[in-house]
């Protein structure tokens, strides 16, 4: 069996694993500064749409950690790459924040909020959401467009425990609107683990992904092929964890165990 401690190169989800809120969890600068002094590396690896990667660059930032654009690779990053390989050229109805529908822009794809111009419905985490949007997109999908959505994410966790409709949620709701079923780009999509690989040379297999929800952080592990670490953090609790059919290789209280194993404390 292949130990964490053998691990160096770790994607890391955000939201729930390494922070709630604005509050950083206990232990992930120490986790960070650890991996990077065993001569490995990190990269956050997130769902979230709403924002672009300068805005969590400079979240993190505020919560002491300094990171660069490289640190990162998000849904939007693999949903442009998923739009510029299959619908080449088609311009989106954008169903989500300004920010992500500014993130779409600057990387090049034809973008609206005009259903009439619209040749795809791509839906995204949506804190700015309308019945505008909801209408435009139900009749959008009854018209036969494709339907893309960069992430199959339930609810979004919040500090006190309340959570919010994500990205999966509200796609659930125009799915009972129309009978139509979204194209999901992101985490579990194991393109998200295959594009990190290919552009660094570490094989899948010598990947950790340290995530708290297991319909996406850890499905994606498995999908393919890489490490899973489950941390108790965020969204996931015992129920859940017994329910799923999907199931982590390592189960953690959060990421300082993590880096209490990798210093060689604690045995997972």
């Amino acid at each position: 069996m292949t130990k964490l401690r053998d691990k160096r190169l770790f994607l890391l989800d955000m939201d729930g694993t390494i922070y709630i809120g604005d509050r950083l969890f206990d232990g992930v600068p120490e986790f960070l500064r650890h991996v990077r002094a065993m001569g490995g590396r990190y990269l956050f690896l997130t769902n979230n749409s709403s924002r672009g990667v300068e805005g969590y660059m400079e979240k993190l930032r505020r919560m002491g950690i300094e990171t660069t654009r490289d640190d990162y690779l998000t849904s939007v990053d693999a949903t442009v790459r998923y739009l510029r390989e299959t619908l080449p050229g088609k311009t989106c109805y954008v169903f989500g924040t300004d920010s992500f529908l500014a993130q779409l822009d600057g990387a090049g794809i034809p973008v609206t909020r005009d259903r009439e111009q619209a040749e795809v419905l791509l839906c995204g985490f949506d804190t700015e959401l309308t019945f505008q949007k909801l209408e435009d997109a139900c009749i959008l999908l009854n018209r036969g467009v494709p339907f893309v959505a960069t992430n199959p994410d339930w609810v979004c966790p919040m500090p006190a425990g309340e959570v919010l409709p994500d990205c999966g949620s509200i796609c659930a709701l125009l799915t009972a609107a129309s009978g139509v079923q979204p194209t999901y780009i992101g985490k579990p999509n194991r393109n998200m683990v295959d594009v990190i690989s290919a552009q660094t040379g570490v094989p899948n297999a010598q990947i950790c992904c340290v995530g708290d929800r297991i319909y996406t952080d850890i499905a994606v592990a498995v999908n393919a092929g890489a490490q899973s670490v489950l941390v108790m953090s965020g969204e996931t609790d015992e129920a859940i964890l017994k329910a799923s059919d999907v199931q982590p290789k390592y189960v953690l209280r959060d990421v300082a165990e993590l880096a209490q194993i990798l210093r060689g404390g604690a045995t997972a």
